[in-house]
């Protein structure tokens, strides 16, 4: 299995699919993220951040934003060990976003508010994993 982080879609077809209703009721968005040693913004300003730090920053305001779009940060923790599995790199931070669907997740995400904090997010990411997941009933 290869895995790649990113920090935006690089494949049309992936966004393509993000603008699609998806499944049914709310989803939980499962964010592995990886940060830069140190925070680089794209405009070039000069920074004594970290890439966490300037994650926080966006990580703040987006959890009042989230709320605006019926979302809420469910979880966010510091990765500290691989109990099982094998990767190159593990990721620092696990985030779970939930949103009452897809759709409010692409209107938020495409926000002008968004994009202007998005500006930290991509500051302070090496790259990351989104990965949607819905509830399953347990023993099923």
């Amino acid at each position: 299995m290869d895995v790649t982080n990113e920090v935006m879609p690089t494949s049309g077809e992936r966004v393509t699919e993000m603008m699609q209703p998806g499944p049914e009721g709310p989803i939980f968005m499962v964010n592995l993220l990886k940060f830069k040693k140190h925070a680089e913004y794209e405009d070039g300003r000069e920074t004594g951040l970290s890439g966490r730090e300037a994650y926080q920053i966006y990580g703040r305001a987006v959890k009042d934003l989230i709320q605006e779009y019926g979302g809420q940060i469910t979880f966010a923790g510091d990765v500290t060990f691989l109990a099982l599995g094998r990767v190159d790199d593990l990721w620092d931070e696990v985030a779970i976003a939930q949103y009452p669907s897809r759709v409010e997740l692409w209107e938020m995400s495409t926000s002008p508010e968004w994009q202007e904090i998005a500006v930290h997010r991509a500051a302070g990411l090496a790259g990351q994993l989104n990965i949607e997941t819905v509830s399953a009933p347990l023993g099923e």
